[in-house]
């Protein structure tokens, strides 16, 4: 095994500045390039993926004037100043199966939610504003042109842009397109990521633990969060802490992918190789966060793959994957995400926070008394993975932050699965007790 770095290197980098958190993402955006290949994929496989062209609609939505409401469908202009005007029933329009004839004087037609506007018709009479006898309607409320009309291309127009090059495709997004006819979406194609833990106390769950051996969760956590991204996940297991054997295997990933993700190795620890194995074959563009948990983080690259080693601990894992690996997936499939939405809670409890870096603490917040509250989910040491158990968001506290008390106003970012829904009260909510006032909170 090579030797380590001599004891002054070993200090200077110890002593080094701490890159600021927002410093370090916007370096990140200049480093990533978007792969250049794309895919053709049907709309059941495109959600999340980003688009690489652009998209324009194939037709006019909706594709016709037509009802937005059951009634009758009239001419307006024809009623104009008419009190209580009586109308002949002479036909019905329902969806898929338009009238037959056009509207004329004296006339009206059936019309059902979502069917065409008959010819001849402005304006949809509802059903509860009109008095029915036999084939004869009479009106009973004045009705305005255009009234619970939806026209022709309201939504959208053929030929006109629905999503621009370099979109994520949501759900939402994908309903849009179907409704007007597309079938198939040009995307980036997947992006591959390597993933691999290092460490010689490394053992994988289910087997058995020998002495000062602990379970490789890291590995477990990072394949899961990468679920929910348009990637193909390589994964390289568990490496020994062996310069050669790390070099070795960093070679062979970056030859595959398009970014490599290591967990542990990255501090100064004497068996710490990966930062310097990838100085020497690659390059490291920052190193070391002002940010807790996830301070060790190192970003680089290695040939044409993007690096990143995230630091052993496993909550400082998820953390730094949640801030920086999450959005460089996405930058490097086209897409440019904004930073996360930050939502104002009171805390509950106080927070011990020295100043100096930037803090992502674990925190579990409800609805109480008509306010977002959040409340800290236990011991925040960066190996306690029990406080992402029951937490629902991350608690955003500022370098320039000191300790925290009851009633103080923080910011909170929504955990992955939660964004997908509102916060609702509960029945234990709405019987709590209000939260303390701040504005009455003594000083």
């Amino acid at each position: 095994m090579e030797s380590r770095a001599s004891e002054p290197e070993q200090h200077d980098r110890r002593s080094a500045p701490l890159l600021n958190v927002d410093l370090a993402f916007r370096k990140l955006t200049e480093i990533v390039r978007p792969v250049a290949d794309y895919e053709d994929v049907g709309l059941a496989h495109a959600i999340g993926r980003v688009t690489a062209a652009d998209i324009a609609a194939r037709i006019d939505l909706p594709p016709f004037d037509s009802s937005a409401m059951d009634g009758y469908a009239v001419d307006a202009t024809g009623l104009h100043g008419a009190s209580r005007p009586q109308l002949v029933v002479i036909d019905q329009s329902t969806a898929g199966h338009p009238a037959r004839r056009a509207l004329s004087a004296g006339n009206t037609i059936r019309v059902f939610t979502g069917a065409v506007m008959p010819a001849g018709a402005n304006a949809v009479a509802l059903q509860e504003d009109v008095v029915r006898e036999g084939d004869t309607v009479t009106l009973t409320t004045p009705v305005r042109i255009g009234q619970h009309v939806r026209r022709q291309g309201s939504d959208i127009g053929q030929g006109d842009a629905m999503c621009r090059a370099g979109k994520k495709l949501s759900a939402y997004d994908l309903s849009w397109l179907a409704a007007c006819g597309i079938a198939t979406v040009r995307v980036a194609r997947r992006i591959r990521v390597a993933v691999f833990s290092t460490g010689d106390e490394l053992a994988s769950a289910g087997d058995v633990l020998k002495a000062g051996q602990i379970y490789d969760s890291n590995r477990f956590a990072l394949k899961s969060l990468l679920r929910e991204k348009a990637v193909q996940v390589i994964d390289l297991g568990c490496l020994p802490d062996d310069r050669t054997s790390i070099r070795t295997a960093l070679l062979a990933a970056s030859a595959q992918a398009d970014l490599v993700l290591t967990s542990g190795g990255v501090s100064v620890g004497d068996a710490d190789f990966v930062k310097d194995v990838v100085a020497e074959i690659g390059a490291i563009e920052f190193w070391k966060i002002a940010l807790k948990p996830g301070k060790p983080l190192a970003v680089g690259s290695i040939g044409d793959a993007l690096f990143f080693g995230l630091p052993g601990n496993p909550v400082s894992t998820i953390v730094t994957y949640l801030l920086f690996v999450a959005p460089a997936v996405d930058l490097l499939a086209g897409d440019e995400p904004m930073p996360p939405m930050a939502l104002p809670a009171m805390l509950l409890a106080p927070m011990q926070h020295a100043k100096g870096r930037r803090e992502y603490v674990r925190g579990a917040a409800k609805v109480e008394g008509g306010r977002l509250v959040v409340s800290v989910t236990g011991d925040q040491g960066s190996n306690r993975l029990a406080t992402f158990a029951n937490a629902n968001c991350l608690v955003e506290i500022s370098e320039d932050v000191a300790n925290l008390r009851p009633g103080d106003a923080v910011s909170i970012i929504l955990l992955a699965g939660e964004g997908a829904h509102l916060l609702r009260e509960t029945r234990e909510t709405q019987e709590a007790p209000a939260a303390p006032d701040p504005a009455q909170r003594r000083v």
